[in-house]
């Protein structure tokens, strides 16, 4: 067990405020629109750029926000953005904690220099690319080559399911170097999109987070120098495992803020609501839905908080960021179903935001581990403890 001050700085709440604030102002208006197109509104894009919302990991000396060390900060803010669209909060989520902040925490200086200010500035998006057909859940099953030819590794292969793909200019791409014995010997590569070779295959069509861009990304015989390695040959699977950790809070924290708008928007629509000659707020069967969301809700923000509170205190929070992950994605589904059963046909319908939210909670049960890889990960955990 650990203990922490539950109490949010002055700071934080102000970042909190302000966060809402352009929230509500800026992307609840396009959302739907959004997800319709299936694309992320430019106006939005280009006041998340003003508000250096893409450099929230980075610290200022690179032309980020400096909250690379507040990642309670970073976490209300993906949260805030989470309660009003989720696909933004994922495309900044994972532009800025697997991608940016990695090579801000574990690339060289000149990979800092090179990288972070365009980054920051949201001149370029970044993705992370892990996942392959045979690559998932199984992350020591890359199959991509990246094979050593003088000063430069030549990448064949392909990479599926690459959240932000298809609008990327920065990737952390993870390839197989070698083989020791029966383990691939794996690294992370930052790869450029101008680079020869490179092209975006397929964008997927989603269930849920339509605006967000998943797409497939095809590596032919792409040359990388040598000096783009991030975190030292071989140490892909590590490193990977470890970007992903701190990726799992982020993704944590948009189910937080999606669950928080699940129990909002019933709790209006309760109150508003007439059956039978009284408001349906009345009846003890949605009191008990909206006690039982909002009890998931708060359990959800107890170890989002925990997990991002560990991270600054520089304490090991994978396991943490697992259970953080797994029961606010969980709490998401659940607020999400209960949402869309207490406004009934209204729920099925896209003229309520109830819709939407379900079709992207369940999307959060699935990417950035699914929930039966948190819970192997907890119990792992937990059977190898002495």
């Amino acid at each position: 067990m650990v203990s922490m001050d539950f109490e949010l700085t002055e700071k934080q709440k102000m970042i909190r405020k302000l966060t809402r604030e352009f929230a509500e102002e800026y992307i609840t208006p396009v959302a739907e629109e959004s997800d319709r197109k299936q694309e992320l509104n430019p106006t939005v894009m280009e006041k998340m750029k003003e508000l250096n919302y893409f450099g929230t990991c980075i610290p200022e000396e690179y032309g980020g926000a400096g909250l690379h060390n507040d990642t309670i900060a970073f976490t209300i803010i993906t949260e805030e953005i989470g309660r009003v669209d989720a696909s933004w909060a994922i495309t900044t989520g994972v532009h800025c904690s697997v991608c940016a902040y990695p090579i801000y925490k574990y690339g060289t200086e000149k990979q800092k220099k090179r990288f972070l200010i365009p980054l920051a500035k949201g001149e370029k998006i970044g993705a992370f690319c892990l996942t392959e057909a045979n690559a998932g859940s199984d992350a020591g099953g890359v199959q991509l080559t990246a094979e050593k030819d003088g000063d430069e590794y030549i990448l064949n292969g392909s990479k599926i399911f690459a959240t932000n793909g298809g609008i990327a200019s920065t990737m952390l791409v993870v390839g197989k170097t070698g083989q020791q014995g029966k383990r691939k010997e794996l690294t992370v590569f930052i790869v450029d999109r101008d680079t020869p070779g490179y092209s975006v295959g397929v964008k997927e069509d989603k269930l849920g987070v339509r605006a967000s861009n998943t797409s497939e990304l095809v590596f032919d015989n792409v040359a990388v120098p040598e000096e783009n390695i991030l975190g030292g040959l071989g140490n892909g699977f590590k490193l990977g495992l470890r970007i992903l950790d701190y990726g799992r809070i982020t993704i944590a924290a948009q189910c937080l803020g999606l669950a928080q708008a699940c129990l909002e928007a019933s709790i209006k629509y309760a109150n508003e609501r007439e059956q039978f000659g009284t408001k349906i707020a009345r009846f003890q069967g949605i009191q008990w839905k909206i006690a039982d969301m909002t009890t998931a809700v708060e359990s959800s923000r107890l170890l989002v908080y925990q997990a991002a509170w560990m991270c600054d205190k520089k304490m090991d929070y994978g396991l943490s960021a697992s259970m953080a992950k797994l029961v606010a994605s969980e709490a998401a589904m659940y607020g999400a179903h209960q949402a869309v059963q207490i406004h009934g046909g209204y729920g099925l319908m896209k003229s309520y935001p109830v819709e939407r939210y379900f079709r992207d909670a369940k999307v959060a049960e699935i990417y950035e581990g699914t929930s039966e890889i948190q819970r192997m990960v907890i119990a792992n955990h937990m059977l190898r403890k002495k």
